[in-house]
């Protein structure tokens, strides 16, 4: 059979446009696709709920990839662990309550799962901003990484989310885009974002997981973000606690979500 090249950009065009409206009204919208962002996804669209993720980058993944200095494992204490044993990644226990995982078996894993659930997840998007109503935010407004990256003035479009997850890592930008236009009104005991300090690996895990919360009406943080905006350390190669955050934002949005349903 011939393949006419006017068909295929014709397919490419055409079903892209569709998913692309299909994202316009989600239920939560997840910014960065990392581990905290991927896991996240899953959990959510697990629950059926509407989950779109944007990444700004080709690839998602965030610095799992690499794993430490480009040695492309990654390293999981138990609880962690019993997350991508969820997900199917095959572990192995090197050291007592230390688990290592190849690192891109790990990334196209977790991807590929949170896709199955349901998550939508829309690459080489870049969140400009954030939709504000009534002191709460209730959307995004998003451009083509390409536009950001070349510096072109071409306005960007918005979606509606009911919530908002920063899985943004270290930058914690969903933070700081609300804090720099609506004001220091962030549910930090500064009101901003207070910064992320240096590397306490076994603090960071821990704090990363109890920093996992609400930071703004209808915004939540997960994964590094979490140590940047509350002034925790950051932790290093190791990933659990990146996992286990992004399994907590979907308990606790997805409460949320039920208790919206209910009333």
């Amino acid at each position: 059979m011939a393949v006419e090249d006017v068909k295929i950009s014709d397919v490419i065009i055409k079903t892209f446009s569709e998913k692309l409206r299909g994202v316009l009204e989600t239920d939560v919208a997840i910014v960065g696709g990392g581990p905290a962002g991927l896991c996240a996804a899953y959990y959510l669209a697990k629950q059926d709920y509407r989950v779109t993720l944007f990444e700004r980058k080709l690839s998602v993944g965030g610095g799992m990839w690499g794993g430490g200095i480009m040695f492309n494992q990654i390293v999981v204490q138990k609880e962690g662990n019993k997350v991508l044993e969820e997900f199917g990644v095959r572990t192995v226990e090197v050291e007592p309550g230390y688990y290592a995982a190849d690192s891109v078996e790990t990334v196209t894993t977790l991807a590929s799962t949170a896709c199955k659930a349901g998550a939508r997840i829309m690459n080489l998007f870049s969140v400009e901003d954030v939709l504000t109503r009534d002191e709460e935010v209730d959307g995004l407004v998003i451009n083509w990484s390409a536009v950001e990256i070349a510096g072109l003035h071409v306005d960007p479009v918005s979606i509606s989310a009911k919530f908002i997850v920063d899985a943004t890592g270290h930058a914690a930008e969903i933070a700081r885009i609300i804090e720099r236009k609506v004001g220091p009104k962030l549910l930090t005991p500064t009101g901003r974002v207070i910064g992320e300090r240096s590397m306490w690996a076994d603090v960071a895990e821990m704090l990363t997981l109890e920093n996992t919360k609400e930071i703004y009406p209808h915004v939540f943080v997960a994964g590094m973000a979490c140590n940047a905006v509350f002034g925790g350390p950051r932790m290093g190669p190791i990933f659990g606690g990146m996992l286990l955050s992004g399994r907590k934002v979907a308990e606790l949005i997805g409460n949320r979500l039920q208790r919206l349903t209910k009333s």
